[in-house]
């Protein structure tokens, strides 16, 4: 009984990350901060970084859409402020809302 329990929850696990994994998208856009959104889109990268080391949080402005999403694991994107960028993110609709998986510079 318990190897059967056991190899149940093993399935639902691989499952769970199966299912997360078909979720990721590769997205192109900017990294920008919460004040500004879509007003900048990489003309002003130096009021991003300022922005948001004044407190303001880093958001993500599809390229495509210039919809501006919030970043729910924020860390994820230091160093791409005021950035063109692809990101690899799983969308949370209902919150407007990205995790970034892998960030990069547009290539």
């Amino acid at each position: 009984m318990k190897s059967v329990l056991a190899l149940l929850l093993a399935v639902f696990s691989l499952t769970a990350i199966a299912a997360r994994a078909a979720d990721s998208t590769k997205l192109n856009g900017w990294i920008s901060d919460s004040m500004c959104g879509a007003k900048h889109l990489g003309d002003n990268p130096a009021c991003v970084k300022k922005c948001i080391e004044g407190g303001m949080a880093p958001v993500f402005v599809d390229e495509a859409k210039k919809a501006v999403w919030t970043i729910d694991n924020p860390d994820a994107v230091k160093g791409f402020y005021g950035d063109h960028v692809t990101v690899t993110a799983t969308a949370d609709e209902g919150k407007k809302s990205v995790h970034i998986e892998s960030i990069s510079d547009v290539k």
